[in-house]
């Protein structure tokens, strides 16, 4: 069988690996340069690869192919495999059947790697053997190849679950919808929504889908879709007889008869958003059968997520957050909604087909400034112009970590939550995230 792996990023040498050792013909190729350490590890198992080019003949002679989350199905390439009717699949699809236990998948727009990262530490915490992978940390495919025998919590972003057929999680968690990468989509949100519910499509009666039953879209899709998994909400709004809710500022979670009760304010990680995030971790401690003391304390000690409304410093009495990861309109909607006191907001980087409407009302009441941190700025100076008088461009972190400091007040907060992808000034969020955290340590 000829595996054909195209990326040479960590999903693509996970993979390639994984398939040499189950007996596949493996070769890689990557359209782009392939970083040295990642050519070392391919070197070392004795798989051919190639960079910067598509050998077209070669890779259409595959059996399957596996395609890195980060490729368009809009490339040549990849539009020549379809035609031909060669599979085209993605890395959780190739490693899953070679999984001896379980995985809970957890997909949504935002509080995803939170939710992932914490649920994760709480099974871990109880001494379960537990791996992470998806879109965080090591590649699933690599590990499978060194621990099949392990459980997974994986994070899985739409361009993951597109390229599933049959992979089921008996866990699948969707935290909440928001548009996102519309430019992946057609631009059609309906295709994105869909993309995510893949996650329950092959699931069965013995699995379970937990969702945020206080978004709108996740419970249109779910009155007019069937999943045969059973189904398990959380609230922040409605009293539920399964699943968790608020009562008295407590978290109770309630999983056939068995309840715990978490008090909000022992939660480590602040933010209403947060709130739903150990709402989702705990049900699934439950299901895993995990103590409720286990649970209640790795909820308390967790550290929270790099790059994620992450507090950096307190410079002459200004608050510097880093929401580098904030690349969507949802996520910067959490930010501005934690922040409490007066703003300074730095914002930009590549629109992915944003509206930012839903932000106006918190940037009417807390933005004093805004510091555009991009190569094109208009949308978001036309969208906000009206209600913040100030509004400078920048193109360096470095200039608009200064300009921020210039004008912050004791008191005020700058908050970097830039509601864009990063790739036109940075490498990626973390690049962008950590020259934020490092020019805030200069001052």
């Amino acid at each position: 069988m000829k595996l054909v792996v195209l990326g040479g990023g960590e999903s693509g040498v996970g993979t390639a690996i994984l398939g040499k050792q189950k007996g596949f013909e493996v070769f890689l190729s990557d359209a782009g340069s392939i970083k040295e350490h990642y050519k070392n590890v391919l070197n070392g198992q004795g798989i051919e690869w190639e960079e910067n080019q598509h050998s077209v003949d070669r890779i259409l002679q595959a059996d399957v192919v596996m395609k890195s989350p980060g490729i368009p199905d809009k490339v040549q390439i990849v539009k020549d495999l379809l035609s031909k009717g060669v599979k085209v699949i993605s890395e959780i699809e190739f490693a899953f059947p070679f999984a001896k236990n379980i995985s809970i998948g957890i997909t949504g727009s935002n509080g995803k790697t939170t939710t992932t990262l914490l649920t994760h530490h709480v099974l871990k915490q109880a001494g379960l053997d537990i791996g992470i992978a998806g879109n965080i940390g090591d590649s699933y495919a690599q590990q499978i190849a060194e621990n099949p025998d392990r459980a997974y919590v994986l994070e899985l972003s739409s361009f993951q679950l597109d390229g599933i057929e049959n992979y089921k999680p008996h866990i699948a968690i969707i935290t909440n919808l928001s548009p996102d990468h519309l430019d992946r989509y057609n631009y059609e949100y309906q295709n994105y929504i869909d993309a995510k519910f893949r996650i329950t499509m092959n699931q069965t009666e013995e699995d379970y889908l937990i969702y945020d039953a206080d978004d709108v879209e996740i419970q249109k899709w779910l009155k007019n879709n069937k999943t045969k998994a059973q189904l398990v909400p959380f609230s922040l709004t409605q009293v539920l007889e399964q699943g968790a809710f608020l009562k008295d500022n407590n978290i109770i979670a309630m999983i056939k008869e068995e309840n715990v009760t978490i008090p909000t304010n022992e939660i480590a990680i602040e933010g209403k958003h947060n709130v739903k995030n150990a709402m989702a971790a705990t049900l699934v401690a439950q299901m895993m059968r995990v103590r409720k003391q286990t649970i209640r304390e790795s909820l308390s000690n967790f550290d929270g997520v790099p790059h994620r409304l992450e507090k950096v410093n307190r410079v002459n009495k200004v608050l510097y957050i880093n929401d580098s990861k904030a690349t969507n309109v949802n996520a910067t909607y959490f930010a501005l909604e934690s922040v409490n006191a007066p703003t300074i907001w730095i914002v930009g980087g590549v629109d992915k087909g944003n509206d930012y409407d839903e932000l106006m009302s918190f940037v009417n009441e807390k933005v004093k400034a805004i510091i555009c941190l991009g190569l094109d700025n208009e949308k978001i100076k036309q969208a906000f112009s009206s209600v913040v008088d100030v509004m400078l461009e920048t193109a360096s972190m470095k200039d608009a970590v200064s300009l921020a400091s210039k004008m912050a007040e004791q008191g005020d907060t700058v908050l970097l939550s830039p509601c864009c992808a990063s790739f036109d000034l940075f490498k990626s969020y973390e690049d962008r995230g950590d020259q934020f955290k490092e020019e805030v340590n200069k001052l």
